[in-house]
């Protein structure tokens, strides 16, 4: 199975790195490539962490950035697309509630791949926040929900989401077990 990682932000990297780590240490039936949104884009929003903690460097990086929110939702949905298409990706992997999540769930769902949301059903209850309809958005078009605690999972239950849905426990705790004993020089 050869699944596509979107990113595009600060706090996707640090998630993505635990599980990214373990798919490249897996058996071969299983492959990433990370596609980078461009999202945050400066060396210490974005370069340093792939570097760090050793994630796999992005194959593609679309550099959309510092546009309005319905613009670069929608050219990262057109730079995503004919990536996921031309590298025949199998499944595709997001994380919290950016842009870049939303974009690649759209596009995932426009080419009918299924969608994997880690961090799913965290909710702040403020609809006037991007991040919040990002969030709804791409749980409900998810094939796989990966929830950080059983809130999430309850959340998801009240909007009639339970098919697929998973307890996964919290990625982010992962990522700092896991790199918790990187001292600072």
């Amino acid at each position: 199975m050869k699944i596509a990682t979107i990113v595009g932000a600060r706090p996707q990297f640090i998630k993505t790195a635990p599980i990214s780590i373990k798919i490249k240490d897996s058996i071969d039936s299983l492959s990433e490539i990370i596609i980078h949104t461009g999202q945050h884009f400066e060396k210490n929003m974005s370069n340093i962490f792939f570097d760090e903690m050793k994630i796999p460097k992005p194959k593609f990086n679309l550099n959309i950035n510092q546009i309005n929110y319905g613009q670069m939702i929608e050219n990262m949905v057109q730079g995503i697309k004919p990536i996921l298409y031309n590298e025949n990706i199998n499944g595709v992997l997001v994380y919290g509630d950016t842009n870049s999540t939303l974009a690649g769930s759209i596009a995932a769902k426009q080419i009918d791949i299924p969608l994997f949301h880690v961090e799913a059903g965290l909710r702040s209850n403020d609809r006037s926040m991007y991040e919040e309809n990002n969030r709804i958005i791409t749980d409900h078009l998810s094939d796989l929900l990966f929830c950080p605690n059983k809130n999430a999972v309850n959340n998801l239950a009240g909007e009639n989401l339970t098919e697929g849905v998973f307890f996964s426990g919290d990625i982010m705790l992962d990522a700092y077990i896991k790199f918790n004993s990187f001292k600072k020089s």
